[in-house]
């Protein structure tokens, strides 16, 4: 048995990056859910394993009420070494960050998972290495005000102003803004997905307009 006719695609996230990210890929979403889970690490949790087990229950919980559809979620740790950082809320959780990545390596996980129709699970995890440069005490300040930080693992948005930060990066550029496009393409079509077919639908809509 293989996917029902037209079994629509849910993300189970309330990110506008990554439904922006979907949208780029000729992928767009029927419907969008947000699934309430505790986000809390588990005692000793490593960056990668928290990552991977957020984005698995995501998935999972908007799943249990989409038994319809393929439901894709993700979930994206930033880590210092071991030491996971937070979602940036406020600008001393920002100045944290910032101050903590400045002139380091730090890597970013993206943890990817789908269920499809028959309620199967699959997932990936995604690490890329991000290099800041130095930031001077006034750049940290002008991010701070822009408020492109608010929310966001690690206190910082790559696809924005941040982006200046940035000496070199290694991995997936779309895994570290929050969703890892080829992965997540591979994921789809590998347990049934019509990828090809929702992206012809994409570009006929956009020739359209």
């Amino acid at each position: 048995m293989g996917a029902l006719p037209g079994s629509p695609l849910v993300l189970a996230s309330a990110s506008p990056r990554r439904r922006q990210l979907l949208l780029q890929a000729g992928l767009a979403p029927d419907e969008i859910r947000t699934a309430e889970i505790d986000e809390t690490p588990l005692p000793g949790e490593l960056p990668g394993d928290l990552a991977r087990r957020l984005a698995q229950e995501k998935a999972r919980r908007v799943a249990e009420s989409r038994a319809d559809a393929f439901v894709l979620a993700a979930d994206t740790v930033v880590a210092c070494g071991r030491r996971i950082l937070p979602k940036a809320y406020d600008e001393e959780e920002a100045r944290y960050c910032l101050n903590l990545l400045s002139g380091r390596r730090h890597r970013v996980f993206s943890g990817v998972a789908v269920v499809d129709t028959r309620q199967r699970m699959r997932s990936r995890l995604v690490m890329s290495t991000v290099a800041f440069k130095r930031l001077e005490r006034s750049e940290i300040d002008s991010y701070v005000v822009c408020g492109e930080w608010r929310g966001k693992a690690g206190g910082y948005a790559i696809q924005g102003r941040a982006a200046l930060f940035v000496r070199w990066l290694r991995g997936s550029f779309s895994g570290v803004v929050g969703l890892p496009l080829h992965e997540t393409a591979a994921m789809l079509s590998g347990v049934g997905y019509p990828v090809l077919e929702a992206q012809g639908r994409s570009g006929m809509e956009a020739r359209d307009d």
